[in-house]
C-alpha cells in the first residue's frame, strides 16, 4: 500500500470514528431528554441547579436551557445531568 493510501485510510477511519461518537452522543441525549417531563407547551420541567427553583424551559439543540451560562459550574452540571438523564424534575 502506498504511503498516500494509508494516510487516506487513516483519515477515513478517524472521521468514521468521530461520526460514530457524535451519533452515539446525540442518540443518548435524545433518549434521556425524552424522559424529562414536559408541560403542555413542550417545555422541559427541570429544577435549576444554580438557583434551586422549578423552571419550564425549551432546550436548545445541545440540550441547554436558555438560562445556561457556559462559565458557571452549576450550569455545566445541569447540562451534564440533562444529557445523562439524571436532572431533577417536577410534575
Amino acid at each position: 500500500m502506498a504511503e498516500d493510501d494509508s494516510g487516506l485510510l487513516d483519515r477515513l477511519v478517524h472521521g468514521a470514528g468521530r461520526a460514530y461518537a457524535k451519533s452515539r452522543t446525540a442518540y443518548r441525549q435524545g433518549r434521556n431528554e425524552g424522559r424529562i417531563p414536559r408541560d403542555d407547551a413542550g417545555r422541559a420541567k427541570i429544577v435549576c441547579r444554580r438557583y434551586a427553583e422549578r423552571r419550564a424551559v425549551l432546550l436548545d439543540d445541545d440540550g441547554r436551557p436558555p438560562c445556561f451560562e457556559a462559565d458557571h459550574d452549576d450550569c455545566q452540571g445541569c447540562v451534564e445531568d440533562i444529557r445523562e438523564g439524571r436532572i431533577e424534575t417536577w410534575e
